[in-house]
């Protein structure tokens, strides 16, 4: 029997006051909700990377706040993907990564690269800039995922493209963005953002369930057969992959209830 591979679910920074007194215990220490936090789920998503750089002693302060198994996902520098032409990311790409993201060690998780939700579909650009990204950093393999927003994205030549470069696209479950279930790397990565403040798991219970058999099916090797696929034609090799999900934006105050329950359920 394969083995599966390592499903990790959490949410998106660590920092937000509706979680002081709910997830983190009352009178908790700022300087203590990422140790307590890691401890409670498996992967964290940085949004801060986003719009600023950090420093190489952050990176290295975080990862000894967490425990081995633990990661970081990144979302890499707006100034790398909120551009006209892709291909002239270069030197914005090689900022980012050289800001000391090293730091994190085994703690890196992969490098999420966001799109706008106008921007479309250009294949030799989106390609180029796909060619802009490392296989590795400092002898250390980087994992990329690409989240574009614009429907246009929805064809098998996108699928094929990413495949060929071994970077994933996001899984998104969201009320208007598309989602790419297709798997074209060794690792799926969802966000799920259909959640509510007003359900105390983020998503309904039955939802959770029903995300953790996807998940499953997904680290098992397998397809999930309630998710549509782009490039439906296109062979699938069986083989383990690891597994990233978290619960982002909608239902943000119970997030963390959202990933602890999916976490019990992939367990």
């Amino acid at each position: 029997m394969m083995a599966a591979g390592t499903i990790r679910t959490g949410i998106g920074g660590w920092t937000f006051d509706p979680w002081e007194g709910t997830f983190y215990p009352e009178k908790l220490a700022k300087k203590r909700q990422l140790e307590f936090a890691s401890r409670e789920l498996t992967a964290i998503e940085v949004n801060g990377t986003y719009y600023s750089s950090q420093k190489p002693e952050t990176f290295a302060k975080w990862a000894a706040d967490v425990p081995e198994g633990f990661v970081f996902s990144l979302k890499a520098s707006r100034f790398c993907t909120n551009r006209k032409v892709l291909a002239e990311a270069g030197p914005s790409i090689d900022k980012f990564l050289g800001q000391g993201i090293v730091e994190l060690k085994d703690h890196l998780g992969p490098i999420l690269w966001q799109f706008m939700a106008t921007k479309k579909f250009d294949p030799a650009d989106f390609e180029a800039f796909l060619a802009l990204l490392p296989r590795e950093l400092d002898g250390r393999p980087l994992r990329h995922v690409v989240e574009p927003r614009h429907e246009s994205f929805l064809v098998p030549e996108f699928i094929d493209m990413l495949s060929r470069y071994g970077v994933a696209a996001v899984c998104a479950d969201h009320h208007d963005y598309p989602m790419f279930a297709d798997p074209t790397a060794d690792f799926v990565y969802a966000r799920l953002q259909k959640g509510s403040d007003e359900v105390a798991t983020c998503y309904p219970e039955p939802a959770v369930a029903e995300w953790a058999g996807r998940l499953k099916t997904y680290a098992e090797g397998g397809l999930p057969p309630d998710l549509p696929r782009i490039a439906a034609e296109r062979p699938i090799e069986a083989k383990p992959r690891d597994v990233f999900a978290f619960f982002i934006t909608g239902g943000k105050v119970n997030a963390p209830n959202g990933a602890r329950l999916l976490q019990s359920k992939v367990a």
